[in-house]
């Protein structure tokens, strides 16, 4: 792999974070501890892994509802995201942003979104402004199957286009827009395709090797940087849960799943390090035990952060 050591070794790092945090919150959230709905993106570690590790700490993304991975992969810390989950006033957004709204700004994350498709738009802007001040940043925006369906997808990808945005479109395709299968609602294969239209690159690949996300995405990422314009590309993925905890799994057929629950993104990567050498199973166990541990920090942190004092409820709120 022509990827630095350092890169290599964070992807994992990486991945296990999204898996052990969401796991936590799996248990956590039918423990009743934590307040909304909370979406998972088991099985999608690879996606965010893959494609925030090609980025410069300057470097914006926008996420969606299932965006606990896209954070921790940008260097969002797990104990503010924790007290953010719990509502606690200590989150990054001091409890009122929750799971689907956590936004960490100075960290170049604009944030979460409850709306399909709503961070498309944002990320479209915050490439224009980009490239007005000449800064040299770029946006990943990450989105949903179901949001290429939308409106705000095809505009922006226009506007983008059309203006040379320093913008990574990174669809995670895993095949279902809450309980609707996407061939039900889509006549093409590959979403990627849709990039043809707007005079862009469209590039459809495997979403579950975060080898193949890093190369894809940073060949994106440089040619955004360099003035070359804006780029699609389509991870293929599966969500393990449901799409949202506490929903019955009716829609999906058991022998997908299990399919899929073979395909896991995590172990092949750990077990291709160690056999190039790039970590010992010592070093590997110990950046699991490190990402446990840190888990365990942010869990206790949360628990006794407070929650936000009722004279707080208006501010930080615009209209």
């Amino acid at each position: 792999m022509n990827i630095p050591k350092d890169k290599l070794i964070l992807m994992l790092e990486r991945m296990l974070k999204a898996r052990y945090f969401e796991d936590r919150v799996k248990d956590l959230f039918a423990a009743g501890e934590l307040p909304g709905f909370v979406h998972l993106c088991l099985g999608q570690e690879a996606v965010a892994a893959g494609a925030c590790t090609t980025l410069e700490d300057g470097d914006y993304i926008t996420s969606t509802h299932r965006g606990h991975g896209h954070m921790l992969a940008k260097g969002g810390q797990m104990k503010y995201m924790m007290a953010e989950l719990y509502g606690k006033a200590t989150g990054y957004n001091k409890g009122k942003g929750g799971s689907m709204h956590i936004a960490a700004p100075a960290l170049g994350i604009l944030g979460a979104n409850g709306i399909v498709s709503g961070g498309i738009p944002l990320a479209t802007g915050a490439a224009l402004s980009a490239k007005l001040r000449k800064s040299g940043q770029v946006v990943l925006c990450f989105f949903g199957e179901g949001a290429s369906n939308e409106g705000a997808f095809h505009e922006s990808l226009n506007i983008a286009a059309s203006f040379h945005l320093p913008a990574i479109y990174v669809c995670e395709n895993n095949l279902y827009a809450v309980g609707t299968r996407q061939s039900q609602v889509r006549k093409i294969e590959d979403i990627a395709g849709r990039a043809s239209g707007y005079g862009m690159p469209g590039l459809a690949i495997d979403g579950n090797n975060v080898v193949t996300v890093y190369e894809t995405v940073k060949g994106a990422v440089d040619r955004a940087r360099a003035g070359g314009g804006p780029t699609l590309i389509e991870c293929k993925t599966y969500r393990w849960r449901t799409h949202f905890e506490g929903e019955p799994d009716t829609y999906r057929p058991p022998e997908e799943v299990a399919m899929w629950l073979k395909r896991e993104p995590i172990a092949p990567y750990r077990e291709s390090l160690i056999g190039e050498g790039i970590v010992t199973e010592t070093e590997a166990r110990s950046i699991e035990e490190g990402v446990l541990g840190e888990l365990e920090e942010a869990v206790a942190f949360a628990r006794q952060s407070p929650p936000p004092a009722p004279e707080t409820a208006l501010q930080g709120l615009w209209a």
